[in-house]
């Protein structure tokens, strides 16, 4: 079985019949199925069976056909309100900000476990910090922790969690080995709701720290709104996924969070085509090195 079959095969997603005179149309639609189509011989034989699974038809295709990773790209325009504002030189912020870049990650992690810099602090049980190996590759970031992470301190736990441990094991990674996690913020928002622009601006100086100290090979973002606090930008995430973006010189993969993936199976297989080409970055990162 394949890496994309068996990556399908533990997502849950049930083998997919697709009659031989629909390929053509199906092709069309999606163009990384399109390039495989074209690379596959012509069929003259007659065939017994009217329908293929796509995922055992088409996924061994799929690997041997490598897709082109697109060159990074300029940023969309930028969301005002994801823009923090610059301190002024001098001000207490700007020397805030100027400490957390000097920081290693002992004091990061202090520093994020203290820290009073908005009304979080007063709702939270735990700081959520990040999880992994602090010399790692690759880096996960999400939006913010959830009822679950807040009370155990760790990204991604549960059953979101479950599902992006399956992601990672399907690329040969894992929690804790060659992965870093982390999320925008550190501090639960009530109800789970998104976070406000102010607390993005106080929080976003440790993830910029955390990132500097790993220097990962490649940054994948979980969901919109980590894609678009990082990023800066308004695109949904349906156009920022496929492209190389960049923070801080990193190359950047979007692709969905996995709360999402456990509500919409159909957008399971996109994720696959998004870490597949994450898989890639990485893979050209370490060539360059």
């Amino acid at each position: 079985m394949s890496r994309r079959a068996q990556f399908l095969e533990v997502l849950g997603i049930p083998t997919e019949w697709v009659p031989r005179e629909r390929k053509d149309a199906l092709a069309e639609a999606v163009p990384e199925m399109a390039a495989v189509q074209a690379a596959l011989p012509a069929v003259e034989a007659p065939v017994a069976e009217t329908a293929v699974p796509v995922a055992a038809a088409l996924a061994d295709p799929v690997e041997t056909v490598p897709a082109p990773v697109a060159p990074p790209v300029a940023r969309a325009p930028v969301a005002p309100s994801l823009v923090p504002a610059s301190p002024e030189p001098g001000s207490a912020q700007a020397d805030r900000e100027a400490g957390i870049a000097a920081m290693e990650w002992p004091a990061l992690d202090a520093a994020v476990a203290g820290c009073t810099a908005c009304g979080l602090c007063q709702t939270r049980t735990n700081t959520v910090f990040g999880v992994g190996d602090r010399q790692a590759e690759w880096m996960l970031v999400g939006e913010a922790p959830g009822e679950n992470e807040d009370l155990q301190g760790e990204p991604f736990v549960g059953q979101a969690g479950k599902l992006l441990d399956n992601m990672l094991g399907a690329l040969g990674l894992a929690r804790g080995r060659n992965v870093f996690i982390a999320n925008v913020l550190k501090c639960r928002p009530p109800g789970n709701r998104n976070p406000e622009p102010e607390e993005v601006a106080q929080c976003e100086p440790f993830l910029r720290r955390q990132i500097a100290l790993l220097k990962p090979k490649v940054i994948v973002v979980l969901g919109r709104f980590a894609a678009q606090s990082l990023l800066r930008t308004t695109t949904p995430i349906g156009k920022l996924r496929g492209t190389v973006h960049t923070y801080e010189g990193i190359p950047v993969v979007v692709t969905y969070h996995p709360a999402y993936l456990l509500r919409t199976l159909t957008d399971k297989a996109r994720a696959w085509e998004d870490l597949c080409l994450a898989r890639e970055v990485h893979d050209r990162a370490g060539a360059g090195a």
